[in-house]
């Protein structure tokens, strides 16, 4: 059974930085793509950056790009997702999750990732 926690979530001023982590258990990186997605209160869950696990390919949201970058450390089977020039509206509950395969072109489609991470709070004061 693939696990994810996630960490690195709190409170950060507009225009700060984040870095958010995701420890894999259960399985590894070389066979599972694994993505963040974040909701709002209110909102539906958005697909925000993902990567593959053959080949570390990324695809990020439009919303993102350029500001975050994910990245992965295979040695320590974690997912990283750094966030910069933040905006009030990324202020949300961001997950992990991952799927078996992905092997070199990610999807942000949720439906497609079977594990997911209890969250982390990211809230961006203005």
């Amino acid at each position: 059974q693939v696990q994810l926690v996630e960490s690195g979530g709190g409170l950060v001023q507009s225009g700060g930085s984040l870095r958010l982590s995701c420890a894999v258990s259960g399985g590894t990186l070389d066979f599972y793509a694994i993505g963040w997605f974040r909701q709002a209160p209110g909102k539906e869950r958005e697909g925000v950056a993902c990567i593959s696990s053959a080949d570390g390919s990324t695809y990020y949201a439009d919303s993102v790009q350029g500001r975050f970058t994910i990245s992965r450390d295979k040695a320590k089977n974690t997912v990283y997702l750094q966030m910069n020039s933040l905006k009030p509206e990324d202020t949300a509950v961001y997950y992990c999750a991952a799927y078996y395969g992905g092997s070199y072109n990610p999807t942000l489609h949720h439906y497609m990732y079977d594990y997911w991470g209890q969250g982390t709070q990211v809230t961006v004061s203005s």
